[in-house]
């Protein structure tokens, strides 16, 4: 097997959009739901102002990239090398788990059309054939 060359940290059932909600986008909602402790709440703030100040918010970029008419279904993979955005994952992976919510690690070396790309990340329209969020040489963890 090929050394995946994307991570996506997304949970396992399909939204309503029909693609699998990233861990940024899962703790969101448990953010907007008023779900989380006050110490998840600070870590969950900090860390998306970190995320924010660290890496291009695609959408910034280019405010098309997630236009579900135009890329339906789109979604962000971190590239492999972007070790210091993935290792800061775990804290998001921990809020997720004291509350239930399932999430798991996707790597793929091909996990979709590519609409935009950056230094540390891509977002991709995943392939029509893509029934569990990935193709490719993937693996779940």
């Amino acid at each position: 097997m090929s050394a995946a060359l994307y991570v996506r940290f997304q949970g396992d059932t399909r939204s309503p959009r029909g693609h699998f909600p990233g861990v940024f986008a899962l703790a969101n909602g448990l953010a907007r739901e008023g779900r989380l402790s006050e110490e998840q709440y600070r870590f969950w703030r900090a860390g998306n102002d970190w995320y924010d100040a660290h890496y291009p918010n695609p959408s910034h970029v280019d405010p098309r990239v997630y236009d579900h008419d135009l890329n339906p279904g789109a979604v962000a993979w971190f590239k492999a090398t972007a070790g210091h955005l993935i290792e800061r994952v775990d804290g998001y992976l921990e809020i997720l788990a004291a509350h239930a919510v399932a999430c798991e690690r996707v790597e793929s070396t091909d996990p979709g059309r590519v609409v935009y790309e950056d230094e540390v990340q891509v977002v991709v329209v995943p392939w029509e054939d893509d029934t569990v969020g990935h193709r490719g040489d993937s693996t779940r963890r």
